[in-house]
């Protein structure tokens, strides 16, 4: 409505309004233009091929661990605990009956996790005991935890295809700032710009 009403006055011809499309060209265009040098970069296989070989640092996983807890109030209460585990009482099932964490559902089972998981004396616990074996009671500020450790991998090399999109991306956005800036150099020497 407001578009035919304007037609109607003619304020296709308002000089106001002509100077208000011309800016509105200069950004379309400036954006199109900026667009089109975007679009135009490319990163290659070879590129990120080389990228993963020369970085192979920056694509190792973590190491990790898998345990199982047992988390009571005090220290006399862990001991005793542990006493029984190595009587024969099942760790899980000893979980199961005296542990206070919601995972005693699970027998005690946290899953694996990896280093910065967990609390910082837990962790040590966790990732330097011997796989199969029962920790000595650890007090963090949850109370005292017995802990179990059921398995645990090395860090392992990510492979290419791994991080492969992650790399194009990567180096998408390195090249597309390159060309830009490069570019905005370029046009800086071939043409006079007056600030307003």
């Amino acid at each position: 409505l407001f578009y035919a009403e304007a037609m109607d006055n003619n304020l296709v011809e308002d000089a106001a309004f002509l100077e208000e499309l011309n800016r509105a060209k200069e950004g379309l265009l400036r954006q199109y233009n900026i667009r089109k040098l975007i679009e135009s970069v490319q990163v290659t296989e070879e590129e990120a091929e080389a990228f993963y070989k020369e970085n192979q640092d920056k694509f190792v996983g973590q190491a990790t661990v898998e345990a199982s807890h047992i988390l009571v109030d005090t220290l006399e209460e862990a001991d005793r605990i542990r006493k029984e585990i190595a009587e024969g009482l099942d760790f899980a099932e000893a979980a199961k009956k005296y542990s206070s964490c919601p995972s005693k559902a699970q027998g005690g089972s946290l899953g694996s996790f990896g280093r910065g998981q967990m609390v910082p004396e837990f962790e040590e616990a966790a990732f330097s005991i011997a796989e199969g074996t029962v920790s000595e009671p650890v007090q963090t500020q949850f109370g005292y935890h017995l802990i179990l450790k059921t398995g645990e991998t090395s860090p392992e090399s990510q492979t290419f295809e791994d991080v492969k999109d992650n790399i194009y991306q990567q180096l998408l956005v390195q090249k597309q700032n390159k060309t830009y800036v490069d570019k905005v150099e370029s046009l800086k020497s071939k043409y006079d710009i007056e600030r307003m």
